[in-house]
């Protein structure tokens, strides 16, 4: 059986790639939150397409859809959902708005998880909506002829409850570590939730709401402001093939995270940059790139090299980076480590 265990977050042997990647979402982040406390109505009206663009994505996914202005309209309460469809499209709005409303009081735990399946099922009638699968059920994929095949076998329906229980106990003892960080733990939990499938329907679609759920906890709240599912529904294949290599040799405690990880990270950055596009185009101000250089290197806890920061701002180039770093280096907010292609930069807090 598998073995929920995040240890490996506190033993230092990330990718350095994955590391520079949270930087530099931490670096967006502190930026969103200054630009929010001083532009609250635009924000707002972010918010707004933002809702919309989640519940049409995230249900797009599963292949639940209707028309732009039908979605629109469900969400918005315009219109009462017309059919089966309409009706799960408008329980995945009430879910997230639970969410969005009520996130802080609301921990990570059976009683949440199943409230969340509830609030987003109930309305199409799902006979076990709020309830843990009662049979086994199978991860299947059609190919192009046709033939379907198993693509992952879940948890049996026996073992869900005691696998859910250790999912969250482990989750608990890993976000209570301070040298873990947070934001490389949430696709890990994610990865065995969705390993778990611990419901008969409805397991991708409560993946994403505990993924912006378990963001907000984690002080991220992007996702109220740029739609993380229309992200990943853009990109699915790379989602899935992620998903896919992560899982395989789950059940014997032999499969790798990381494929999983960059591409929850590398989702979130693209909301991240998303919602600096949207903000500078309602009002003009777009984030300077020497801000955002010095961002990632300040809110990186490990060394970052030039080459690394450049790997992860592809659009600033090398010599802008350069520039930037000579000139922290001279303010002495960085310090600089090693020589010649060895050399480093670190925040100089973190050697004092």
């Amino acid at each position: 059986m598998h073995k929920f265990d995040y240890s490996f977050l506190d033993e230092g042997m990330l990718p350095a790639e994955m590391v520079n990647l949270t930087a530099s979402i931490a670096a967006f982040d502190a930026i969103s939150s200054e630009r929010k406390d001083a532009n609250q109505s635009i924000y707002t009206e972010l918010e707004k397409i933002a809702r919309v663009q989640s519940v049409k994505g995230s249900n797009a996914i599963e292949g639940i859809i209707t028309t732009d202005a039908r979605i629109k309209e469900i969400v918005d309460g315009d219109s009462a959902p017309l059919n089966h469809s309409e009706r799960e499209i408008a329980g995945y709005r009430d879910a997230l708005d639970e969410i969005h409303k009520n996130h802080q009081s609301m921990s990570f735990s059976e009683n949440t998880i199943l409230h969340i399946h509830q609030m987003m099922t109930d309305l199409a009638g799902y006979e076990l909506s709020g309830k843990y699968k009662e049979d086994d059920n199978l991860i299947l994929q059609v190919d192009e002829n046709g033939r379907r095949k198993v693509r992952f076998t879940p948890i049996p329906a026996d073992e869900t409850k005691d696998a859910m229980e250790q999912l969250i106990l482990a989750y608990i003892d890993a976000r209570d570590n301070p040298r873990v960080n947070k934001l490389l733990l949430i696709p890990c939990v994610i990865l065995d939730f969705l390993c778990i499938h611990p419901f008969a329907d409805g397991n991708g679609r409560v993946s994403r709401l505990l993924s912006i759920l378990l963001l907000y906890k984690s002080g991220y709240d992007v996702c109220k402001y740029v739609s993380f599912e229309e992200q990943i529904n853009n990109s699915k294949e790379f989602y899935y093939e992620a998903l896919h290599d992560s899982s395989q040799g789950w059940h014997e405690n032999e499969n790798s995270y990381f494929e999983f990880m960059k591409n929850f990270l590398s989702t979130l950055y693209k909301c991240y940059k998303e919602l600096d596009k949207r903000f500078s185009t309602v009002n003009g101000k777009k984030i300077a790139k020497s801000e955002r250089v010095e961002q990632t290197v300040l809110n990186s806890v490990l060394p970052v090299s030039k080459a690394e920061i450049c790997e992860v701002l592809l659009d600033v180039s090398p010599t802008t980076v350069e520039a930037v770093l000579g000139k922290m280096v001279k303010s002495g907010s960085i310090k600089k480590i090693g020589q010649a292609r060895n050399t480093k930069y670190v925040n100089a807090k973190y050697l004092e």
